[in-house]
């Protein structure tokens, strides 16, 4: 027999993928980084049965690491902060909960070691100890893979795989600024400047010339990029009312949309009928000509306004051969008695019985 596909073949399952959002959603919602409240919502919705219902081990295994999988892919970005923690979280729940024996453990790629390093410092500074907390746990336990690829290399597996799908709503915001010109940067600008300085004072034949920078320049800088992240959050906010505010119409809209509504069912039905009354013609009835002549009788003449109708095979044949007007003498020879000679065989059979 031919071997069966496995069924966890792609690198993500997209049954787990809606249920892992939609429990991270919730902790969105939620608007804390509290390990405590992300246990509460994972037991609420009784995740950890996930893992039931698999009879072989070797399918179990398959689908643990599809879930560690999902749950790395909401750890790293391009998510925001929230829902990269409970994709941590989520990491160290389906480890704990898994029922592979052994226990499948967490690949990182190496390329994302960076991005795992500045998220710690970010909670570390912050002064979110929950999320340092479960991260050097599972790194004390051995669970955590940094390793060359994020995933298994399969052979005959297709060149173009099905990429994950980006969830919009857990995006982080653009943070392009702040990347650009974070802290050291500014500070060794400011460093730079000052040495400028100093080297400019000590050249007599430079002193007196133009200055080549502006004295307050990393001062006038950092001011313009506070400037920029009051008005990229205040822009933020008004386009969060703006969209609750379209999301609930209000009563005086609710009554147009309901015209227009009706206005355009009429138009289509009036459409309808007009279309129907355009396609129904008058029908010419073409009566059947007249039943055929009498065989003894010649066909008539048509009058001048009709048309010429055409000659019977018998009026055909008489023109050409030409009618016999006078009256046979002869009898013609019948198989039967004429009707004259006759006589009705049940009255002699009568007849013959009385006497």
């Amino acid at each position: 027999m031919p071997r069966m596909p496995p069924k966890y073949a792609d690198t993500f399952y997209d049954p787990l993928t809606e249920d892992v959002e939609e429990l991270l959603g919730r902790f969105q919602l939620s608007d804390s980084v509290r390990l405590e409240r992300f246990t509460a919502l994972w037991r609420d919705a009784r995740f950890s049965d996930v893992f039931l219902g698999i009879p072989s081990m070797s399918e179990m295994r398959r689908f643990c690491r599809v879930a560690m999988a999902t749950a790395v892919k909401y750890f790293l970005p391009p998510y925001c902060y929230q829902v990269r923690v409970g994709g941590l979280y989520l990491m160290h729940a389906f480890y704990h909960t898994q029922l592979a024996a052994p226990p499948v453990r967490i690949r990182l790629a190496l390329r994302d070691w960076d991005d795992v390093q500045n998220f710690l410092r970010d909670s570390i500074s912050c002064g979110h100890l929950d999320v340092i907390y479960v991260y050097r746990k599972l790194v004390s336990a051995k669970v955590v893979d940094y390793t060359a690829m994020p995933h298994l290399l399969v052979f005959q597996r297709p060149k173009k795989s099905k990429g994950p799908n980006v969830s919009t709503k857990m995006l982080a915001r653009a943070t392009a600024v702040q990347q650009l010109l974070t802290e050291d940067d500014l500070e060794e600008v400011a460093n730079v400047q000052n040495r400028y300085h100093k080297i400019k004072n000590e050249l007599v034949e430079v002193r007196l010339q133009a200055t080549m920078t502006h004295a307050d320049f990393t001062s006038r800088l950092k001011d313009t990029l506070n400037e920029f992240l009051t008005w990229q959050q205040q822009t933020l906010t008004q386009t969060k009312d703006a969209r609750e505010h379209e999301d609930e119409p209000t009563e005086q809209e609710a009554c147009r949309s309901r015209a227009a509504l009706l206005d355009s069912i009429k138009k289509r039905s009036y459409g309808q009928s007009q279309e129907g009354s355009k396609s129904r013609r008058p029908r010419q009835v073409v009566v059947a000509a007249a039943a055929a002549e009498d065989s003894s009788s010649e066909p008539k003449r048509q009058g001048p306004n009709k048309p010429d109708k055409p000659l019977s095979l018998r009026a055909r044949t008489w023109k050409t051969l030409g009618k016999n007007t006078e009256k046979s003498e002869l009898k013609m020879w019948l198989l039967s008695a004429p009707d004259e000679e006759r006589v009705p065989l049940k009255r002699t059979i009568q007849q013959g019985r009385y006497k």
